[in-house]
């Protein structure tokens, strides 16, 4: 990533305002300052502005900072910008927010916040620079559609943040990346991580919260549990789903007060650690069905970030499919042509991002050619069948096509709802008759 500093503009007509301002912003920032709207840089690339809301206006004018805002929004859609007013007057910050302003403070500004929203501001650019890093061995998040820059926002806006994060989304999006975004926005802070499902019920106690010389058969040693390890940084809790009540109610009360004792220990600690869980089952359905507590639910879910699947963010696949084969450059020099790209879009990839990187590792293997074909992609991804192309071409007949695209349909459907019933009435059709569907296009389903 570029080490070069982030341009900041601060548009305030009060100069020792704008002074201070210049003072309060992160080491990461030069800043430029104007005082009149027709002395903003035109040659500059800004990626933050702080725009005061009233330039050189009398009491009763119109407020002339939104107009400010839509004018650098249009020269920079991504442009982070801070809208400024001593006047909290409901409609001029709609009205702010509407020509693009992402915050808006109240005058007499606090140091602390200005501090705290400008460092925000400077995380969403790091993670939006690392996205170009092609041969980075770090955790990183690919793609250049409205879905990947929200997420990103999401990661930013957390850092500083002291309380709980929990990241829902299907397996293969992409959840412990975000995870590991976080926790590398606040520096050198530790990263613990604990996968659930691997925790055993009888060593749960151990292996969170440590044992000491002796506590039982095999304890050797005193042992520094996860949340020990994880002291001022990040507990990762990856597949929290997994985990039974009866640990659920232990990790509760290790969460309310931060106290814990060793097993086989007398003594009382501490530990100041920030939880990021993940599941893979959106937890407010598991609570529905008793599977997991509510009182653990609010504890984690103060900030919520949902993932969106890859199939809902078909814009990304180019970029990360390039990315997946741009590292095994220069030992394995390959390209896609644009319809091994569309080939990927076609497909549902029930694995998300995993997946993907999967067949992209292979398709760099397989592909006998410098290029990669769409012929090479369907090869992996359909089973070995020809491309849609090529069935064209083979003077595939009306019904085939139909037959196949019904297939698919119908495949992709019992694929989203698990269930025979909910796919009948998604489709509007009887169970009966979609029993038969099933059967006659040879769907495999259990």
């Amino acid at each position: 990533m570029s080490n070069s500093l982030l341009n900041l503009l601060i548009v305030e007509d009060d100069q020792i305002l704008a002074t201070s301002l210049k003072l309060m912003a992160p080491d990461g920032f030069k800043v430029f300052i104007s005082q009149k709207i027709d002395s903003i840089p035109d040659h500059v690339f800004f990626h933050a502005g702080m725009v005061d809301m009233h330039l050189h206006v009398q009491p009763g004018d119109n407020a002339d900072g939104p107009s400010v805002i839509q004018k650098l929004m249009k020269k920079n859609p991504q442009m982070e910008i801070v809208a400024m007013s001593g006047h909290l007057d409901r409609a001029l910050m709609e009205k702010a927010i509407k020509a693009g302003a992402q915050r808006f403070l109240s005058k007499p500004l606090l140091a602390e916040e200005v501090s705290a929203v400008l460092e925000k501001i400077e995380a969403l650019w790091k993670l939006r620079q690392f996205s170009f890093e092609k041969h980075s061995t770090r955790a990183n998040l690919i793609g250049s559609s409205s879905s990947a820059d929200a997420l990103r926002k999401k990661i930013a806006q957390l850092k500083l943040e002291k309380t709980a994060i929990l990241v829902e989304g299907e397996t293969g999006t992409g959840k412990e990346v975000v995870a590991q975004l976080i926790n590398k926005q606040e520096g050198q802070r530790p990263f613990v991580s604990v996968n659930c499902s691997a925790v055993t019920d009888t060593l749960f106690e151990s292996e969170f919260f440590g044992h000491v010389k002796g506590a039982f058969t095999g304890a050797d040693a005193t042992k520094i549990g996860f949340c020990e390890a994880a002291h001022g940084g990040d507990l990762f809790l990856d597949e929290l789903e997994a985990l039974p009540l009866n640990q659920q109610a232990k990790l509760l009360r290790f969460l309310e007060s931060g106290e814990f004792k060793k097993v086989g220990g007398k003594d009382t600690q501490f530990s100041s650690v920030r939880i990021i869980a993940a599941s893979n089952i959106p937890l407010k359905q598991l609570i529905q069905e008793k599977k997991f507590r509510e009182d653990l639910y609010f504890r984690i879910s103060a900030n919520l970030i949902e993932m969106t699947p890859l199939r809902d963010r078909k814009d990304d696949i180019s970029d990360l499919a390039n990315y997946f084969i741009d590292r095994e450059k220069p030992r394995r020099n390959k390209e896609f042509e644009p319809e091994a790209i569309e080939a990927l879009k076609s497909y549902r990839w029930p694995g998300n991002v995993r997946e993907l990187k999967r067949i992209c590792e292979q398709l760099v293997l397989t592909s006998p050619l410098p290029m990669i074909r769409d012929d090479d992609v369907y090869a992996l991804i359909a089973g070995g069948k020809p491309s849609p192309k090529k069935l064209h071409d083979e003077n595939q007949t009306l019904e085939d096509f139909l037959n196949s695209k019904e297939k698919e349909f119908i495949e992709q459907s019992l694929e989203k709802t698990k269930d025979i019933e909910k796919t009948a009435v998604q489709l509007k059709v009887s169970k009966s008759n979609l029993y038969k569907k099933i059967k006659d296009l040879g769907i495999q389903y259990e």
